[in-house]
């Protein structure tokens, strides 16, 4: 539809319009280093609602829910739409819980190490930063797959592209500008998401032709009670669920919420709307397959749209798609630079906080390096998420079931987590493998934590955790 050149201007003057207002407001504010990775107590309802909604919707929400109802139908959407919907409500009381227990706190693994010792430390750490790492080449991936739809451009163009832009202003400004870009992000992507919804009901004729291509065609992708579907639905919803309660990113907005009621607020409705607009991107694999289209169902969004579109329709993919990765990216690069900020202060006291930026800035460059370059080959990473998915999913109660309960102990959580990942592993499929035991695998990590814990926790003990410690043990980061 594009020229390469055409599409490359464009791409890079619609990155520059992103990174120049965040880059302006970084320069105006000039934040400390406690704003630069929380921005305390800051936001309100409405900021809240509009970056998380933001970071929610990345560029996979263009590929992952059309995808899944190609093969799954009404399940794997239903699925897919909850996975969204779900962990918000359930960061509202874990929020809340943790804003009481560190005021002053920064990330989740802090929690972590000061309740469960360094052993458990690593891990959540671990999986942390390789659920982001793994999102961030997801995401430009994905970017980088979208406009070599509409124009010849080389994946690592793309990709650089984007990955330069949503550095420069998320280095140098931190989460306060990561929180004032999502917002200005938002302006793009809600109206472009009806846009988009407008153009599918105009390519596809409207409901009654779709549904009865797929009568047709695959009559089970309309059934709720089809068992593949239903089984897609619920892998969808565990991996999502309990993946989204490790993204940092997520834990910044929650220090960053002016109040209990804004973090209420705002990540109660942020939930709401994300599900339909998940659960409406999912239908575009309906169409997809109900019209009969040829193609990968990976790209079914834009094999339908492209029945019928216009060179005015492809140039307005870029702004909306960069709209999309830059607010989940920025939020992912901001969640890095928290984290590394917070261990190397810990790891190394005498460091100023210049200093410590220093280094993080340096070394979320240097992680950007092959990050990039999986991104330009244009490799599906499902098998590399699924397994961070499963990681996530081992830890999740052993890690929150300590946020209330002071009886359970470091070694308590360790041995659950081990155990559910030994029995995860056991039925995950290898990356050639057919994913016929998935579901399987991930309840085996998420249930069998529960059981070991239950059993560890009928052996007597007088060990009790003082939760008032972790008040103290967690301040705030001066400079």
């Amino acid at each position: 539809m594009l020229t390469t050149s055409t599409a490359v201007i464009w791409l890079t003057v619609f990155a520059a319009l992103f990174a120049i207002p965040g880059l302006l407001y970084a320069r105006r504010t000039q934040d400390k280093l406690e704003d630069y990775l929380v921005a305390r107590n800051s936001q309100s309802a409405t900021a809240t609602l509009l970056t998380l909604l933001a970071t929610t919707l990345g560029t996979w929400i263009l590929f992952g829910p059309a995808q899944a109802a190609t093969w799954g139908g009404i399940g794997a959407i239903t699925g897919y739409a909850l996975g969204s919907l779900v962990p918000r409500f359930i960061m509202i009381p874990l929020g809340q819980r943790i804003r009481t227990l560190m005021p002053q706190g920064h990330t989740l693994t802090e929690f972590v190490l000061n309740r469960y010792g360094r052993m458990m430390y690593g891990f959540v750490l671990i999986i942390m930063l390789l659920y982001m790492l793994i999102s961030l080449t997801a995401g430009l991936t994905a970017i980088a797959q979208m406009v070599a739809l509409i124009a010849p451009v080389p994946l690592w163009i793309t990709a650089s592209i984007v990955m330069v832009a949503t550095l420069v202003y998320t280095l140098y400004g931190g989460l306060r500008t990561t929180i004032f870009t999502d917002r200005l992000q938002m302006l793009v992507i809600i109206p472009f998401l009806l846009v988009l919804l407008l153009m599918g009901w105009k390519a596809t004729g409207g409901a009654a032709p779709v549904l009865q291509g797929l009568r047709e065609r695959a009559p089970q992708l309309l059934n709720p009670w089809d068992l593949n579907g239903l089984k897609s639905g619920l892998t969808f919803f565990i991996a999502v669920v309990l993946t989204g309660l490790f993204y940092q990113g997520t834990w910044q907005r929650i220090f960053a919420a002016r109040d209990n009621k804004a973090l209420f607020f705002g990540f109660a409705f942020s939930g709401l709307l994300s599900f339909p607009i998940i659960f409406a991107m999912g239908l575009f694999g309906l169409a997809f397959v109900g019209m009969g289209l040829s193609g990968d169902g990976s790209v079914a969004l834009f094999n339908v749209l492209f029945t019928q579109t216009s060179i005015w329709f492809a140039i307005g993919l870029l702004p909306f798609g960069l709209a999309l990765i830059m607010s989940s990216a920025d939020s992912t690069i901001s969640g890095l630079s928290s984290l590394f900020i917070v261990d190397l202060r810990r790891l190394l006291p005498q460091l100023t906080a210049r200093q410590l930026l220093l280094i993080a800035r340096w070394l979320i460059i240097v992680l950007s390096i092959p990050v990039l370059y999986v991104a330009s080959q244009g490799y599906s990473i499902l098998y590399l998420f699924l397994l961070a998915d499963l990681l996530c999913c081992a830890a999740a109660f052993p890690v929150f079931f300590g946020f209330y309960n002071a009886r359970y102990q470091g070694f308590h959580a360790v041995l659950s987590t081990l155990g559910g990942l030994i029995a995860g592993l056991t039925l995950f499929p290898t990356p050639s493998a057919p994913t016929t035991h998935l579901l399987e695998s991930f309840l085996l990590a998420s249930l069998v934590p529960v059981a070991i814990s239950v059993v560890l926790r009928i052996l007597p003990s007088k060990n009790r955790f003082d939760f008032t410690q972790l008040a103290q043990a967690v301040r705030s980061l001066k400079g």
